[in-house]
């Protein structure tokens, strides 16, 4: 075939292609979307000892705020497709953004940075009615469960189905550099991450008349060169990241029973456990943790409510050698109560903390808050 043969049948093609490619955008051509704006506003009063980790004493007000922009659309087959960005309390960064595509048939596709990786319908979930109590102290290891899925990942969701009575959910997320960070419009790190690579998750989500139940697990490629030492088999090899949570919740009437179980294994060297009587610090110390939550909820009224919460994690250093270095337990209790009035709310909490990011020596710390919600 000579060029100029070659470029008759080349235009050809191009010319076909664009037919097509233009048949199809027709076909699933958008109607007009619109744009919502969302908020709120806290005043606070917070007192109380709080741990070193949240490094607050005595007493103090605040006030934080934060606004969402949502876009969404449907094209002509059916497919929804929401945008969404959420601004940080000091309005001059983003705390999330993503794009949802939702399908009639096949289920739905999440794209974005700190925007709902598959972990956070998982991670915490016993009934509260104020916050998670891993917003209220920096040291619950429960909520970490997959975090590192959040730096621009790709999460599907399937259609719920029927079996048995049950409907069923199914979750799968994939991120290429699973290290937690924020990055932009395709943003790529200027260097590889020196520690971890991709990330994977999955999750399911059985729904039973009034009992829910969820199993999810997530791993990551942790690419710390290994010395020569861990290549022969020694036991403080690094290893990949792996970490699972399950939850039970059941609903009767105004009250709401939960029970949650999780694992978290870094996958780090076992040289760098701490002894008992220093802090730990989530992936850079030896050993992994584990634990559990149980919460209760009981709604008073259609607007009063309160809930108890009791987390239980423990530090496994796997190395019980000396008496220096074994296991340390942190116990949370939370008592939340709340009251709303159409846009506006009255919520507290009090919550006391034992052994505070698994460290014996460490005071114990109990914090009390009170908050008037406005959203809009």
């Amino acid at each position: 075939m000579n060029i100029k043969t070659k470029e008759y049948f080349m235009n050809k093609f191009k010319k076909v292609g664009l037919t097509a490619l233009a048949g199809s955008l027709v076909a699933v051509s958008a109607h007009a979307g619109e744009l919502s704006v969302t908020g709120g506003a806290n005043v606070t009063y917070k007192w109380g000892h709080a741990d070193s980790i949240n490094n607050t004493t005595g007493k103090a007000i605040g006030v934080d705020k934060d606004v969402a922009f949502t876009g969404s659309g449907e094209l002509d087959n059916g497919t929804t497709f929401t945008i969404a960005t959420a601004t940080v309390d000091t309005q001059d960064n983003l705390t999330s953004g993503y794009l949802s595509i939702s399908t009639p048939s096949f289920g739905s596709f999440l794209l974005g940075h700190h925007s709902g990786a598959a972990h956070y319908k998982y991670d915490e979930e016993v009934p509260q009615v104020y916050e998670q109590i891993s917003d209220i102290t920096a040291t619950v290891t429960q909520n970490k469960v997959g975090d590192f899925m959040d730096n621009n990942h790709i999460t599907y969701t399937s259609p719920t189905f029927e079996f048995g009575g049950a409907s069923i959910t199914l979750d799968v997320g994939y991120a290429s550099d699973a290290n937690d960070a924020e990055t932009g419009d395709g943003g790529i790190a200027k260097t590889a991450n020196a520690t971890y690579g991709s990330g994977q998750e999955a999750g399911i989500t059985i729904g039973y008349d009034a009992l829910k139940i969820g199993v999810y697990g997530a791993t990551r490629e942790n690419v710390t060169p290994v010395n020569g030492a861990a290549a022969a088999g020694a036991a403080d090899a690094v290893q990949d990241e792996f970490n699972g949570v399950w939850y039970a919740k059941y609903n009767f009437g105004p009250v709401s029973v939960g029970y949650s179980q999780f694992y978290v294994d870094a996958g780090v060297a076992q040289t760098a456990v701490v002894a008992t009587d220093s802090p730990k610090t989530l992936r850079t110390s030896g050993g992994f943790t584990e634990g559990d939550q149980i919460g209760i909820a009981f709604n008073v009224n259609d607007n009063f409510s309160i809930s108890y919460t009791e987390s239980v994690e423990t530090y496994n250093a796997q190395d019980h050698a000396t008496t220096a270095i074994a296991d340390v337990d942190q116990k949370i209790d939370a008592i939340q109560l709340a009251y709303s009035m159409g846009g506006m709310s009255i919520k507290a909490y009090q919550m006391e903390v034992e052994n505070p990011a698994f460290d014996e020596d460490a005071d114990d710390s109990k914090v009390t808050e009170i908050a008037l919600g406005l959203a809009f």
